[in-house]
């Protein structure tokens, strides 16, 4: 019988295991369609046939367009509403001011970051202030600024500002002047800005204007490889060198492991420092008061021992403060070579403000708030050329802008804050002209500056509730920069004759001048 029944029992197993592995084949079908149908869904807007996407997807805007934001914003100066939609990239984008107050405050928790924008700088920033939403993003804000909104924090900022210029900058300028040199303004605000901002937000100085820090190095390449992956036809290009540590993502994995390192050295060194300032007697401890003064110093007596906390935020703030600047004084001085007569009423009231001496040097905030003319040409500067061309949220839910745009759950919406300076319907005919006289009271030069009346038709600084908090500090540190170099010397473009009527920007993060910004630099007088 067991002969017998053992052919039976193995071809009835047989039969078992072939219906379970059809079984298996059927689901794996099953899920193989599902993952399809949600591919085509996601990725079937690449076969989108309206005019804006086959322009964006054969890249025929550059017939006419020097940059991607110049499309943009002719674009959205003849939509109707102001608003485009670019379906292939499942974005929306406003130069609208209802449109922009609705996503930055009346529906603020509908337009988080989102995960598409923080996973393309989470390795670089990790969950600093400016990659991530909800209660991180709370906590931090209100810890940036129980620190930003102090007046000693400007002033400690002011400091570090004048001791760049008058021991560092200058006298690097005036040996360039000297042997008639040509230097990259853009270079150089780069690293005055890094340099700033690294003592500042760590206490650190890298000395990047005297020499090449190798910690500059590894955060500019960072950054440069991190706004990158936003240009890729799909995140799974980098996800994919990332894992099997390749290519671009190798660099980027050993710059960021530089930039940890250097950051972790300075935690330690400023804890232990921390430490020894609170054995010591009172009287003792007020000398080494300054030292106490950088956001470091500042974040740990709210966070003590949350070392990548601390290293993410730090980043975050250093990057912002450092690209950011850096950009807008580039686009300052660019324009200010076009457009002599501007330079020469800045000077004028630099004058009548600090007087006939040159040499005067700027010592205080107050002297800094009483040149208006300047602070309404940084103003205009920032309409036309902002250091963040456009910022992108992520809709959490399906929504209709105020203009009446539909807005599907995932999709990216995009203000435009480039675009919006260059809209009539919010500046008039003169839109395209540089004249600081649009924010001086009755438009005389001699003028109060007069703020923006609806902060969204200017959202530069964002608006809302993420509304910059290093706004105030910002200006003061370019006019500070602007008139310190103005009154010294005069800068000439050598670039060519169409980078001279246009600039071309680099991708990037921050608005960056492709080549940079060459400049022949005479000394005044």
């Amino acid at each position: 019988m067991e002969l017998f029944q053992l052919p039976t029992s193995t071809t009835s197993s047989s039969s078992s295991s072939s219906s379970s592995f059809f079984f298996i084949l059927l689901l794996l079908l099953l899920l193989l369609l599902v993952l399809f149908s949600l591919w085509l869904r996601r990725w079937s807007r690449w076969w989108c046939n309206c005019e804006i996407c086959q322009a964006y997807v054969t890249q025929s805007w550059r017939d006419k367009f020097v940059n991607l934001s110049d499309w943009y914003s002719d674009l959205l100066s003849r939509s109707p509403t102001q608003t485009i939609h670019v379906h292939v990239l499942g974005n929306v984008i406003t130069a609208n001011p209802g449109n922009v107050r609705h996503i930055l405050k009346s529906n603020f928790h509908n337009y988080p970051k989102g995960k598409p924008f923080s996973s393309i700088l989470s390795d670089f920033l990790g969950h600093g202030i400016f990659n991530v939403d909800g209660p991180s993003w709370l906590f931090q804000r209100k810890l940036a600024a129980s620190s930003l909104l102090l007046p000693s924090s400007s002033s400690f900022l002011t400091t570090i500002v004048l001791h760049e210029l008058h021991h560092r900058l200058l006298p690097l300028l005036l040996s360039s002047s000297s042997s008639a040199a040509v230097v990259d303004l853009q270079d150089l605000f780069r690293r005055f800005s890094f340099d700033t901002m690294c003592r500042f937000s760590f206490g650190l100085d890298p000395r990047c204007l005297l020499d090449v820090s190798e910690f500059a190095q590894a955060f500019d390449l960072a950054s440069r490889l991190s706004a990158e992956r936003a240009m890729v036809v799909s995140p799974l290009v980098w996800k994919l060198q990332r894992f099997f540590n390749i290519g671009k993502e190798r660099r980027m994995k050993q710059a960021i492991r530089l930039v940890d390192a250097v950051a972790h050295q300075v935690i330690t060194k400023k804890r232990n420092l921390l430490l020894l300032l609170l054995l010591r007697p009172p009287h003792d401890q007020n000398h080494h008061h300054q030292e106490e003064e950088d956001l470091l110093s500042r974040f740990m007596r709210v966070v003590e021992n949350d070392d990548v906390f601390l290293r993410d935020i730090i980043i975050s703030f250093l990057l912002a403060g450092r690209d950011t600047v850096a950009a807008a004084l580039t686009s300052f001085f660019w324009l200010l070579a076009k457009h002599r007569h501007v330079e020469s009423e800045i000077l004028a009231e630099a004058t009548r403000v600090l007087g006939p001496d040159d040499a005067v040097v700027i010592t205080s905030y107050e002297q800094v708030e009483k040149l208006q003319y300047l602070h309404a040409a940084v103003y205009e500067s920032m309409r036309l050329y902002p250091p963040i061309q456009f910022d992108s949220k992520f809709a959490q839910r399906d929504d209709v802008l105020p203009d009446g745009t539909a807005v599907r759950k995932g999709d990216r919406v995009t203000y435009h804050p480039y675009a919006m300076g260059r809209m009539e319907g919010i500046w008039g005919r003169d839109c395209l002209e540089f004249k600081p006289e649009r924010w001086l009271r009755r438009r005389r030069r001699s003028g109060s500056f007069c703020p923006p009346g609806n902060p969204f038709e200017y959202p530069v600084f964002q608006a809302g509730l993420r509304v910059c908090l290093g706004k105030e500090m910002a200006l003061v540190e370019m006019k500070t920069v602007a008139v310190s170099l103005l009154r010294r010397f005069h800068f000439n473009l050598t670039t060519s004759e169409s980078d001279h009527h246009h600039p071309r920007f680099s991708p990037g993060l921050t608005a960056t001048f492709s080549g940079g910004l060459p400049v022949l630099v005479r000394q005044r007088n």
